[in-house]
């Protein structure tokens, strides 16, 4: 995983802004149905770690969205700001949301199997179901 040095951005309305200094360059999608219906499509994020900041925090609003993982999202504009994951604080962003995407690669996609028939990338990526992935946490994570 190699990173990019400040990564900034914000949400749509600019109330939330976002900087982080460990973006990792690959970019995953999840179709699972839970972001799906979220944003009404896949997931486009990118991993943050546990390092990502956000000024505007007072816009910011959290929807607990499993025993495990929280969503949060611009109170003023409704823009997805984050996915985080609660055991160890591991955010992951929309990619859509900062400001340079130079050096991306869209790197693989979890939660395959949740996928829709009506779209599919044209990308070669890693693919995972979505009990692959959830396996590869400790302890892991049930749906």
């Amino acid at each position: 995983m190699s990173n990019v040095s400040i990564a900034k951005g914000s949400c749509l309305c600019g109330a939330v802004s976002v900087s982080t200094t460990s973006m990792s360059n690959q970019v995953g999608a999840c179709h699972c149905s839970m972001c799906r219906n979220w944003g009404g499509g896949p997931l486009l994020v990118v991993e943050c770690e546990s390092d990502a900041s956000f000024s505007g925090e007072e816009n910011i609003g959290v929807y607990q969205s499993s025993e495990w993982a929280e969503r949060g999202f611009c109170t003023k504009c409704g823009s997805h700001l984050f996915y985080k994951l609660k055991q160890n604080n591991q955010y992951y962003i929309p990619v859509g949301i900062f400001d340079n995407d130079k050096g991306l690669v869209f790197e693989h996609q979890v939660f395959i199997d949740e996928k829709p028939e009506y779209y599919s990338f044209a990308n070669e990526t890693k693919n995972m179901t979505g009990a692959e992935l959830l396996a590869q946490f400790e302890p892991p994570l049930s749906k």
